[in-house]
């Protein structure tokens, strides 16, 4: 019997099950298969699919029930247990983490979010700020002229603004052949890659976005080094920081995916509350993790939390020039 006609054979949707493993063809002596593990009678039905579908994505069955609540109010609990061997009954980290990467873009995507992250507006956001600061220190040394004080260092601080707002106005034009200091030329895919970018913002925009989604792993290797030297006396291995990174940065993206969703139907005040989440979570998930007393568990957090500041700065750098580069 080959693939084809196992398909198509009538007694694999019949109430009794078929007799032999559709998938090694071995004996079947309950629900599920000895051999493999494959469940014994297949559901063919739309429900089914999507059934199989979100398994796919996590390896449900069950698992997510027991991980999300844990991962919500208990994620140093998770963690240990996880790192210690209770595999079963949790979502890996990597299927959960790769799981809430997919659902946050298409939260994201499908609330609009992401259809505001442009180029074209911010250069002239930038060149209006650097106006109005240079206006306001020519105001300033106007006034201090007037009253006899010593230019000398407004002077320099006007002449820095004219620069950089000449700098601004280079870039947004394309035309960057000079350096900040005018004294060299700028190499030709510098060039090249700004031109490309005010030619077209939306799509350097796009091509940032999906960089984002696509290089959204290297969180994780960026993150680890952060715990590493957080605990540079103890003997944890690189795994354990890793199940705890991987763990955090999935509660954190499901706090998007929830602000994303506020916003969309119109609580944007609600969703600028979930930014006191962040902290409480890393404390509890220090502290259970690491079974660290409150206030040294509140040091750390207080020391993760301006970490991970930097970290994300650096992915998104990172992310920008891989998008545009492109």
């Amino acid at each position: 019997m080959n693939s084809v006609d196992r398909i198509a054979t009538p007694d694999s949707d019949s109430a009794e099950g078929p007799a032999a493993c559709l998938n090694c063809d071995a004996p079947l002596t309950g629900p599920y298969c000895a051999g493999c593990g494959q469940r014994a009678k297949i559901n063919r039905t739309l429900r089914g699919f999507l059934a199989d579908f979100i398994s796919g994505m996590v390896n449900l069955e069950g698992r997510l029930w027991h991980t999300l609540p844990l991962l919500v109010w208990k994620p140093g609990d998770l963690t240990r247990r996880y790192v210690d061997g209770q595999r079963a009954r949790f979502v890996s980290p990597v299927g959960l983490y790769l799981f809430t990467v997919f659902l946050m873009f298409a939260v994201l995507g499908f609330t609009g979010a992401l259809g505001n992250f442009r180029f074209d507006g911010s250069m002239d956001k930038a060149i209006l700020n650097q106006q109005a600061e240079l206006q306001k220190l020519e105001q300033r040394r106007a006034a201090g002229a007037a009253s006899g004080q010593d230019l000398v260092k407004l002077d320099r601080a006007i002449a820095e603004s004219k620069a950089d707002l000449v700098q601004l106005r280079q870039v947004q034009s394309g035309d960057i052949d000079a350096d900040i200091a005018g004294a060299r030329t700028n190499p030709a895919w510098v060039k090249n890659t700004v031109r490309s970018v005010v030619a077209n913002p939306r799509e350097a925009a796009t091509k940032v976005q999906d960089a984002a989604s696509k290089y959204s792993w290297l969180l994780i290797p960026f993150s680890v080094p952060v715990l590493r030297l957080l605990f540079p006396l103890r003997r944890r291995r690189l795994y354990d920081h890793t199940v705890f990174v991987t763990y955090s940065l999935s509660f954190m993206m499901f706090l998007v995916i929830a602000a994303g969703l506020l916003v969309m139907v119109g609580l944007p005040v609600v969703a600028s509350l979930l930014a006191l989440v962040p902290p409480v979570h890393m404390y509890r998930q220090l502290r259970g993790a690491y079974r660290l007393r409150w206030w040294d568990a509140a040091l750390r957090t207080f020391i993760l939390i301006n970490a991970a500041s930097l970290v994300l700065l650096l992915w998104t750098i990172t992310i920008a020039a891989l998008g545009v580069l492109q």
